[in-house]
């Protein structure tokens, strides 16, 4: 077992050191013992809880924001139209809106990019459910998604989608972006999925910007 040594001056102005296993550095993490010489923002209450929020200074340099990420409420109320089964604690779950497969090459340069074409997969006649072959296809999302300034959003696909061999890749979503949003949606194994169904779950997290979102894909499906 290893063992570290530190000086700490008592209150007579005294130097006086002392020896722990690394296992001590624990007690950081003891509802117990709330461990006053750690950092302030970090040290736990007297109900041995974490603070839910990191206090702002105003020295240059060391400026800190309260919380990382929002709560599930706060992405309802900036995304306005969605149900309750879509709140979840941390975020809110968007649901599919169409299922399309590219048909023809697209580029991305220097000097700008070009979206290949596509068709949009038909569901089965017998209802809203598309039936999946293994394959790359682009979705686009049921719900329209705001990012407020202040932000920038992440979405992660829902883990019902992996259990089923599927994945979902999908890109950062810049402060001021407005639209239905598209990803990329991999499937490894055949799979139904309906339209409406929850697919993804999207998280907001505060985030310094010197501009918004003004690209080609602003208010994308909404026009």
């Amino acid at each position: 077992m290893r063992f570290r040594s530190w000086h700490r001056a008592d209150s007579s102005g005294e130097s006086r050191s002392r020896s722990a296993s690394t296992n001590a550095v624990r007690q950081f993490d003891d509802p117990q013992n709330p461990c006053d010489g750690r950092p302030r923002a970090l040290r736990r209450d007297d109900r041995g809880r974490l603070p839910q929020s990191r206090e702002r200074n105003d020295y240059a340099g060391e400026r800190t924001t309260p919380g990382m990420f929002e709560s599930g409420r706060f992405v309802a109320d900036v995304l306005g139209d969605v149900d309750d089964d879509q709140i979840q604690p941390n975020g809110v779950d968007l649901r599919l809106g169409a299922v399309y497969e590219q048909v023809e090459p697209g580029r991305i340069g220097r000097d700008g990019k070009t979206v290949g074409e596509r068709r949009e997969r038909e569901p089965e006649a017998d209802g809203d459910v598309y039936r999946l072959d293994p394959g790359g296809y682009v979705v686009e999302y049921a719900d329209t998604v705001r990012i407020p300034e202040g932000h920038v959003g992440f979405l992660y696909p829902r883990s019902s989608l992996l259990r089923n061999s599927c994945m979902l890749d999908t890109a950062v979503w810049d402060a001021g972006y407005e639209g239905r949003g598209e990803g990329l949606l991999e499937v490894y194994h055949p799979v139904e999925l309906e339209r409406g169904a929850r697919i993804a779950q999207l998280v907001l997290a505060e985030a310094e910007h010197a501009d918004t979102y003004d690209g080609s894909y602003q208010r994308e499906g909404l026009e």
